[in-house]
């Protein structure tokens, strides 16, 4: 991931650590005053607010200890990279399209940003503008050739 990305994860966990177990804790009370907690729902819907809050600390801080900060792509450069927008088209259809490679955490394919890790990404991952490749996908061979990288 990029430094940046790094930097909002670590970001997220410290206000999820913070200021979101305090919020929770302070519903779990409120609703502990509420009464009888076997028919309070309010009690049981904040305790399952609390344990996906939770799986979510435990999810940012497996990314944040495994994290691998690499460098994006510099403006210009030759050959594509994480972090290069990429404009390729298909021979085989002669569309275009333009993708972002970016890390698996940030990829919203529908937005054109596809992941580093992505079949795609793979293919395109080390060419340069002009190259033509040849991707193996379930419906046979797509060939794209590589118009502009940003």
């Amino acid at each position: 991931m990029t430094a940046e990305e790094l930097t909002r994860l670590k970001a997220e966990l410290n206000e999820l650590e913070s200021d979101g177990r305090s919020q929770i804790a302070a519903r779990i009370k409120t609703a502990r005053e509420w009464g009888d907690l076997k028919e309070n729902g309010e009690y049981h819907a904040a305790k399952e607010a609390q344990a996906h809050l939770e799986t979510r600390i435990l999810r940012l801080r497996e990314q944040v200890r495994a994290a691998v900060v690499v460098e994006q792509a510099a403006s210009g450069s030759v050959d594509v990279r994480h972090g290069s927008t990429v404009t390729v088209t298909d021979l085989g259809t002669t569309k275009g399209q333009t993708f972002k490679i970016v890390s698996p955490n940030e990829a919203q394919p529908k937005e054109g940003l596809i992941s580093a890790t992505s079949p795609v990404a793979q293919a395109l991952i080390g060419h340069r503008k002009g190259d033509e490749i040849e991707l193996a996908i379930p419906a046979g061979k797509r060939r794209l050739r590589i118009d502009s990288i940003a």
